[in-house]
């Protein structure tokens, strides 16, 4: 499985537009193939600063969702509102502490 967390930083007038197309594209997402999990945060310090975390079956599903017209069409949106270049993290657990 693989954990994918995205930090995006938007222009404070752009964060209500962001949430409108998250909203309008959470559940496409969440049924993608290979996708087993999404959600959006917020940054408890800076309300311009959100991050996505999702889970996926594997690096190919992944890859899949970044060359569909869904991811094409939702980062086109996206892009555009972005106050600082977003950081993106792809990682694999190691070990679970309980």
């Amino acid at each position: 499985m693989i954990k994918r967390i995205v930090r995006l930083c938007f222009k404070n007038e752009n964060t209500e537009i962001f949430e409108e197309i998250f909203h309008t594209s959470k559940h496409q997402i969440r049924t993608f193939s290979g996708c087993k999990h999404l959600e959006l945060c917020k940054d408890v310090k800076d309300d311009r600063v959100y991050y996505t975390v999702s889970i996926w079956d594997h690096e190919d599903s992944l890859e899949a969702y970044r060359k569909s017209p869904l991811f094409e069409t939702t980062w086109a949106k996206t892009k555009i509102l972005f106050d600082e270049k977003p950081m993106a993290f792809s990682l694999k657990t190691l070990e679970t502490l309980t």
